[in-house]
């Protein structure tokens, strides 16, 4: 999905492509550096460089290789998901706040909802530019990832309380690798993925991306890589966990492909990226970095997640205002929701008991709660101006991995 702001460079092709095609990302300036630690480093480019790695072939080399140490082995040999289980909370989440934390893009604030009365019982401004709220590796923190504000800010994940932002230079998204060493950040304008200390946030080490608009991310079955989209120059990268740097390259087929969102099968073997621009699901099959093939879905394809029971795909169509539904056993679209009115769908996630699908309206300042047995719209909840990437909190599961909780 794009997130969230593209910098100056992208701003006519953001404004052009704003609701139907658009990224999560709305027309702004290119962050200031400010004093983070990133600030100047030299060779970076509006373009992408003239080389890039090649493109890998061949069944993938985790297939034969023991997970990322320090990464805790799923529950389940065939299912990632199954630590996500309804209501299978941590010990760690025991007590936190249920809430629902909604970053407005455009009025640089925090919306928190209440799911049990749908109301917003608070309302916080955090720097410019919020594009997400994140759970930690540990489930302690939630970060707002204010984009052009250079900062994340912090929430006691037990107590909804806000701290004081980190200076972190454009943190459009954020991650965080299996073994829970490194914090990952998306820098989506200054063509950087940068690795930081999954507490602190201090600089691990800067890997430069030959490609435009660096947003999502989700990580291989053993931890040991994971796959990145490139929403403006229509690519995706294949990142070694460990080595943190690129190690393949492939720029999608289709005609000004916008690859958004990224998920990986509850088996592994297939990985799914949400094409906004080309309305629907790129698939890469069988643990393969190459030949994609094209799944239509709806209009402005753009934020996907997992089911609690790890059997359907939900794929929010921003375009069209509408979710799709894939089931993962077969790999085809079961069904296709309309949410009344002119809808933008945008990013969210599930309710921690599975019954509920949250989701920013992107273009219509409000959230709305999707009945994942019916499909219906239950509830619409206004919000504050370009509502982004909310997260439904407590989640279940062991560890989050980032994003708007991507739980194992």
């Amino acid at each position: 999905m794009t997130s969230g702001s593209g910098g100056a460079r992208f701003a006519g092709l953001l404004t052009l492509l704003a609701v139907t095609v658009g990224g999560c990302t709305s027309p702004s300036t290119t962050p200031s550096r400010g004093t983070d630690p990133m600030a100047g480093i030299p060779g970076m480019s509006s373009r992408p460089g003239p080389t890039a790695p090649s493109t890998q072939s061949g069944a993938d080399a985790s297939n034969r290789r023991a997970p990322l140490p320090g990464m805790p082995a799923p529950l389940l040999p065939n299912d990632l998901y199954a630590a996500d289980r309804p209501n299978a909370f941590s010990p760690t989440v025991a007590g936190d706040l249920h809430r629902i934390y909604v970053p407005n893009h455009a009025s640089n604030t925090v919306s928190v909802i209440n799911p049990a009365t749908d109301t917003v019982v608070r309302t916080v401004h955090v720097p410019a530019g919020p594009e997400h709220v994140v759970p930690s590796y540990d489930l302690k923190t939630l970060w707002v990832n204010s984009d052009t504000g250079n900062a994340l800010t912090p929430i006691n994940a037990k107590t909804g309380r806000f701290g004081r932002p980190v200076a972190v230079n454009d943190p459009y998204n954020l991650y965080f690798t299996p073994d829970g060493r490194f914090a990952v950040v998306m820098s989506e304008a200054a063509h950087q993925i940068v690795f930081r200390d999954a507490h602190t946030m201090a600089v691990r080490k800067i890997v430069p991306v030959r490609c435009n608009g660096v947003n999502h991310t989700d990580f291989s079955a053993d931890g040991r890589y994971f796959i990145v989209s490139c929403e403006f120059s229509g690519d995706l990268l294949k990142v070694d966990t460990e080595q943190q740097r690129v190690v393949a390259q492939l720029h999608l087929p289709k005609r000004m492909a916008m690859p958004q969102d990224v998920k990986v099968s509850p088996d592994g073997k297939t990985r799914y990226i949400a094409d906004m621009q080309n309305s629907g699901l790129w698939i890469l099959h069988n643990d393969r970095f190459a030949a994609p093939t094209f799944l239509p879905t709806g209009e402005g394809a753009h934020g996907l997640y997992v089911s609690r029971d790890s059997k359907r795909l939900y794929i929010t169509n921003r375009g069209d205002g509408t979710i799709s539904v894939l089931d993962f056993a077969t790999n085809k679209l079961i069904a296709k929701w309309t949410i009344p009115g002119h809808a933008t769908p945008d990013m969210g996630g599930v309710s921690a008991d599975g019954r509920t699908l949250w989701l920013s309206g992107r273009y219509n300042n409000v959230v709305y709660a999707i009945d994942t047995t019916t499909g219906k719209l239950v509830r619409k909840i206004p919000v504050g101006s370009e509502p982004h990437g909310l997260c439904v909190w407590p989640q279940p599961g062991r560890y989050s991995l980032g994003h708007t909780g991507i739980l194992r």
